[in-house]
């Protein structure tokens, strides 16, 4: 089991949307991440920064790699795109994370 971490940025204003939205994930979309390997996804908010903390696990033979090239995800992140930084494409904005620090 891998842990991934990344950084997103929310678009000031629009925590209560960001997090109605994800409240009522697509079941299709939620399906698709455990199918390729992903669990154990938080995402946490600094109000100050207005970045998003994005923490994950996934399994040895994940397919992550996969899921942009996925139309429910491509559609998540167009719907996403206005309460989030995004690129040209509506990829929202990921900077990866680097550990520190891990006590179990």
């Amino acid at each position: 089991m891998e842990t991934i971490a990344f950084r997103m940025v929310l678009n000031p204003g629009h925590a209560a949307e960001y997090k109605r939205r994800h409240d009522e994930i697509w079941p299709a979309l939620a399906a698709l991440l455990k199918q390729a390997g992903v669990s154990d996804y938080s995402i946490w908010l600094d109000e100050e920064t207005h970045h998003l903390f994005a923490i994950l696990k996934c399994s040895a033979d994940h397919t992550m790699d996969r899921l942009p090239r996925e139309a429910v995800v491509r559609l998540w992140w167009d719907y996403m795109a206005d309460v989030m930084a995004v690129e040209a494409d509506n990829t929202p904005v990921q900077v990866p994370l680097v550990r520190m620090f891990h006590l179990e």
